[in-house]
């Protein structure tokens, strides 16, 4: 079921720009890949690819009168208020999937929550007034310049997103909430590296480049420029594609238990992470994961070795460590090991 508001540019209308639009489609089939980092030009639609992504999926069930839109169908991720009203209240509503921006310069209190102050003052009684991390829960959460981003915020994420639920402990307040969400990272990497430890926690990392072809160029100004002029007409004719994706999107989180990763594929997933040095075993896991995605958005039950292949610089081109003796960037070196080592 498509959103009533229909004022996101379409994502079926995005020209070029694959790898950012797979790996967006890949955490929407799976959100436990762990989130998107895009990185590259501006202006290259990086914000916009987000926000179309969320518009596209359908709407999504939520409690009635929760504040952390707990899903009725998963009672072991529900907050403490629902847990209070039990299974004979589990009454629900459909909801749009929450994107959150999460802007530089905010203050702790507006991203964990805090005392609502208002009612502490004229009612005295503690109320806990939640924050973005309670908005985002089951959505995106969109930090743009994430790379800019304060050091006690990017501790604040790494474990909340680790957790996948927020503790607030302050004010006399002790609250506990969900706080499961896509993590969407964006940046120019002119700016400044982003943190080891916070550039761990993202599942799949993109490149963005502005267009060189003219083409192109000529394209993506024209499909902007009629967005721009008429809204209503220019989503109206991509509704067509955006319903072919949504409904597959759809079918692929359906078959996505029943999609398989033979021992075969997880040997060449590791060979190649040992080739690469890639430290830990979060490089297959997510690799694994993201291959399941897509081979269940392709229709395919197994994951076969051409899925690696295209997963494979989206997962391991951000964990990898320097190497004083090969000056080639991150990119090349994946594609380099990649031809090696997942020839068939």
């Amino acid at each position: 079921m498509p959103r009533e508001s229909r004022q996101n540019y379409p994502f079926s209308a995005i020209v070029a720009q694959e790898e950012m639009k797979l790996a967006l489609i890949c955490a929407a089939i799976d959100p436990a890949i762990g989130g998107v980092l895009v990185f590259g030009d501006r202006g290259t639609g990086k914000s916009t690819a987000v926000r179309a992504m969320a518009a596209l999926l359908p709407l999504m069930r939520a409690m009635t009168d929760c504040r952390y839109a707990c899903d009725p169908d998963d009672s072991d991720s529900w907050c403490e208020e629902c847990r209070s009203r039990g299974e004979d209240k589990r009454r629900s509503r459909m909801i749009p999937v929450p994107v959150v921006d999460l802007p530089l310069g905010i203050t702790e209190d507006r991203v964990v929550g805090a005392l609502d102050l208002e009612r502490a003052l004229s009612q005295g009684v503690k109320v806990f007034e939640p924050g973005l991390l309670a908005r985002a829960n089951r959505g995106f959460l969109y930090i743009d310049e994430v790379n800019l981003l304060e050091d006690h915020l990017v501790d604040l994420l790494i474990d909340v997103a680790a957790s996948g639920e927020n503790l607030v402990e302050r004010e006399g307040l002790s609250v506990r909430h969900p706080a499961r969400f896509v993590l969407i990272g964006s940046g120019n990497p002119e700016e400044g590296e982003l943190r080891p430890q916070l550039l761990d926690r993202f599942g799949l990392s993109v490149e963005v480049r502005t267009p060189v072809e003219l083409r192109e160029r000529v394209e993506v100004i024209k499909r902007r420029d009629e967005f721009e002029r008429a809204r209503g007409s220019f989503t109206e004719k991509w509704r067509g594609a955006e319903d072919k994706l949504r409904r597959r999107i759809v079918a692929a989180r359906k078959l996505l238990r029943e999609v398989i990763a033979e021992d075969a594929i997880l040997e060449k997933a590791a060979q190649l992470c040992m080739q690469l040095g890639t430290d830990g075993l979060r490089a297959e896991l997510t690799m694994i994961r993201a291959a399941r995605a897509l081979a269940s958005y392709e229709g395919e039950r197994g994951v076969a070795v051409s899925h690696l292949r295209r997963i494979a610089p989206l997962a391991l081109r951000h964990r990898l460590r320097r190497d004083p003796l090969d000056e080639s960037d991150a990119t090349a070196r994946v594609e380099r090991a990649v031809s090696e080592s997942l020839l068939s």
